[in-house]
């Protein structure tokens, strides 16, 4: 075999090599919390970094859990800081312990969601409007900075007749889809971008008062050392950063029937490998 036929059966080679056979370079752990929103950016992520040769771990914890993670050390980094608003008190306890590189996805909000058809538009008049809606507001996981938001909202709004109720992104979903059927009043906490905008009609209801401040940012942000100790890592965090448009793709895919966030991940990795190339050291 001369020189040439081997250079090329090498080549061919390392085309077909898949990530996890490629280099050890060490360790990875992300921390996200499961909203719809960063299951689809932490699982990019994590074929990103895999491609480059190294193993990750990806850990889904409640907000609080996650920043106090990241805190002390004991992930490496995460891409779902939401900023300045909802993740504000989580941040201030531990700034001193981690670096922030600044957003990878502008144009976000979050607040209170309800159908486009129900006839109020300002959470002022929730509570008038109260038996509506159940005398609830339907939220999510309680650690949830918009969770707290909300509880603020409802004390400075005087809502007394409404209640917040705790679940999950997913419960959320699944009753405001079920509302929506029934042609029923509901009231979501909700945030932008999330796949239900693209399936349904939504509004948000005005909030004067400011409760839930305004265009937020998605955030990376990694632990104090990273930079020094996985220089390559810190980049690409550093590096990530994406469109609602772009966001919202991976999520449509991800409600998909026996749909595989991390296969989605890697589909999308694949078809644009340009942005992701962007993102490398």
């Amino acid at each position: 075999m001369n020189r040439f036929t081997l250079t090329a059966a090498a080549t061919a080679l390392s085309a077909i090599v898949t990530p996890a056979l490629a280099a050890d370079k060490g360790e990875v752990e992300l921390a996200y919390v499961e909203w719809s929103t960063e299951i689809a950016s932490t699982n990019v992520v994590k074929v990103a970094l895999e491609d480059l040769g190294y193993e990750v771990k990806i850990t889904p914890v409640s907000a609080a859990a996650m920043w106090q993670a990241v805190g002390t050390g004991d992930v490496d980094g995460l891409v779902a800081a939401w900023l300045p608003t909802t993740h504000a008190h989580y941040i201030e306890k531990v700034a001193d312990s981690i670096e922030d590189l600044g957003p990878n996805l502008e144009g976000t909000r979050i607040g209170l969601v309800v159908p486009s058809y129900v006839e109020i538009d300002s959470i002022a008049e929730l509570d008038d409007a109260a038996a509506r809606f159940d005398n609830e507001i339907i939220g999510i996981d309680p650690g949830a900075g918009i969770m707290s938001k909300t509880e603020l909202a409802i004390e400075t709004y005087g809502l007394d007749d409404i209640e917040l109720v705790e679940g999950t992104g997913p419960i959320m979903s699944a009753m405001l889809g079920d509302a929506i059927d029934n042609g029923d009043w509901i009231v979501v906490t909700g945030w932008t971008p999330h796949w239900l905008e693209a399936k349904y009609d939504l509004k948000y209801l005005e909030d004067p008062e400011g409760i839930y401040g305004g265009e937020e940012k998605i955030h990376t942000v990694v632990r104090k050392g990273l930079k020094e100790e996985m220089p390559e890592v810190y980049a690409l965090l550093d590096n990530f950063h994406w469109t609602p448009e772009q966001m919202a793709e991976v999520m449509v895919w991800n409600q998909e029937k026996r749909a595989d966030p991390y296969e989605n991940a890697r589909r999308w990795v694949e078809e644009n490998a340009d942005i992701v190339e962007s993102w490398k050291p």
